[in-house]
């Protein structure tokens, strides 16, 4: 079945669709800034500082995303010899990076006018930096090793132990007396969110979804055109 993700049978479709997402993505982030900035409640208790969520969230959920399939696909890859899943991880990464320090960013933007300070070392906080610095890893050994053998493991390496940090950002404000507050949308048991919140968030969800699949069509081209350039049929 993994003879379905050569390279050479799917650039036809990778190369033409970056035009078709932006398309859709300009649709989709408008309706989302109309519906999160415009008709959106703002909140009782945080006023309009509450629409800092419709950034935040997102991308904090966008970063936990691509870090989880970048682990997949390098486990993956390297169980199989499968080179190109490494190619698709390490053109998802620089999108999940930007999304790492989005969150990170604005979090503390939302943070200062809710806690007080700029930052604290609140358990979410705290393990969503030492998510950006296994991504800043991930994205330096793809420059620092040249030889292929030798960045496949260490990549793969990196993410195993990087996934551990994922359900500890995740479950942290329920193992942990935080600063940050619980959970408002849970998929096995009732939201907490109103509906007239929730629909922005989903909207903007996918137009930060749609602007990662974005960045990843066009690193991963790049990549494909730099191994047809270098007269490689395959990887």
């Amino acid at each position: 079945m993994f003879k379905h993700f050569e390279p050479n049978k799917i650039f036809s479709i990778t190369s033409k669709a970056p035009r078709y997402v932006l398309y859709l993505l300009v649709i989709v982030l408008t309706i989302g800034l109309i519906e999160s900035l415009l008709l959106s409640p703002e909140d009782y208790l945080q006023s309009h500082t509450v629409r800092i969520m419709y950034v935040h969230v997102p991308a904090a959920w966008l970063a936990l995303g691509i870090f989880s399939s970048i682990t997949f696909l390098s486990i993956t890859g390297y169980i199989f010899k499968l080179k190109n899943f490494f190619l698709i991880a390490k053109s998802l990464a620089p999108s999940g990076f930007i999304f790492n320090i989005i969150a990170l960013v604005t979090g503390s933007i939302w943070g200062k006018p809710t806690w007080g300070t700029w930052w604290a070392w609140d358990a979410r906080i705290t393990s969503m930096l030492i998510l950006a610095l296994f991504y800043l890893m991930f994205l330096m050994a793809w420059r620092i090793y040249d030889r292929k053998e030798q960045v496949f493991k260490i990549t793969s390496i990196i993410t195993v132990l990087g996934i551990i940090n994922v359900p500890i950002i995740k479950y942290s404000v329920d193992w942990w007396n935080t600063l940050h507050q619980p959970a408002s949308i849970n998929i096995l048991s009732k939201s907490t969110i109103h509906s007239s919140m929730l629909v922005p968030l989903l909207i903007m969800t996918a137009a930060f979804a749609l602007f990662s699949l974005l960045i990843f069509l066009m690193k991963y081209n790049t990549e494909l055109i730099k191994i047809k350039n270098k007269g490689l049929d395959r990887l």
